[in-house]
């Protein structure tokens, strides 16, 4: 027996791809009059499906929860659904086809010495250590300070999702502010989509969607695909324009963190202002917890 919020997680993930795919977009003929249905009709996905119109919007609905592979390969080939849409939909019929007795608890946010060793031998390079839910847990001088302000939070508050919304720094931080917040709820949907009722995830979204709009809008688009840039560009107001190559590692044994790490070549003027950066940020690595 699944949980409810799964069952209707595979839900609001479906009737998001439904209302943003187009007739035209699957081949369909639009007839004349005006559509009251943004993107497809319910009736319309499931006859390119080839399933009933009832057992659609039971999986809609979160009434029915174990859909075979072959109606989910049906439904995504109907939707036009990328590798990681696809992949994103069988997670979620797995989970809502599972029962679980209730939220699983948070991946640990116990940063082990060897990593934060790890964080101060890559300096000047700015890294952090991050959680699923972006909070930050460890870091260098420059991987704190290449956000700028985000240090005059307190450190259990400083949350890169956080401060892509809610800070007023980021907007002048990153030549491309809107890419970059699309590409941040496309990394929580994804995450927050096979654990719903995760707390840490579930107070973020909660906090944003009432403090951002933006927020809202995109989280209501329920993308999952987007891709992380290789380089990202930041306008920082002490050591000006630099353009950096990213790099996220997935840390062994410890599910959830990641290790976030950006560089650039020795003798561009990149390089000397991480140099620069480095040696003017607050000199001791830090950690939330």
């Amino acid at each position: 027996m699944a949980s409810d919020s799964e069952s209707a997680e595979l839900g609001r993930f479906l009737r998001a791809r439904r209302t943003r795919t187009s007739p035209q977009h699957v081949g369909l003929t639009v007839g004349p009059g005006i559509r009251r249905t943004p993107g497809l009709r319910r009736e319309e996905l499931a006859t390119l499906a080839g399933i009933s119109i009832d057992y659609y919007v039971r999986l809609e609905r979160g009434k029915e929860t174990r859909p075979g592979p072959a109606v989910l390969d049906s439904l995504a080939r109907a939707l036009r659904m990328g590798d990681q849409e696809h992949h994103h939909l069988r997670e979620l019929a797995a989970r809502a086809a599972r029962y679980t007795p209730g939220p699983p608890p948070a991946p640990s946010r116990t940063v082990r010495p060897h990593l934060k060793l790890l964080l101060e031998s890559l300096r000047p390079y700015p890294a952090y250590v991050i959680s699923r839910s972006m909070d930050l847990l460890a870091w260098n001088p420059g991987g704190l300070a290449l956000y700028a302000g985000i240090a005059d939070w307190p450190a259990t508050q400083r949350n890169l999702a956080r401060y892509f919304f809610l800070h007023p720094a980021s907007r002048d931080l990153f030549t491309d502010w809107e890419q970059q917040i699309a590409g941040c709820v496309s990394r929580l949907r994804a995450v927050a989509g096979t654990a719903p009722d995760a707390p840490d995830l579930t107070r973020l979204v909660g906090e944003l969607l009432l403090k951002s709009p933006e927020f809202a809008g995109l989280w209501e688009r329920y993308e999952v695909t987007r891709r992380k840039p290789a380089t990202k560009t930041f306008h920082h107001p002490q050591v000006g324009t630099l353009t950096l190559t990213s790099q996220v590692l997935h840390v062994e044994a410890t599910p959830g963190q990641r290790v976030g790490v950006y560089t650039a070549e020795p003798g561009t003027p990149e390089h000397d202002a991480l140099l620069l950066l480095d040696m003017t940020a607050p000199q001791h690595a830090h950690a939330s917890s």
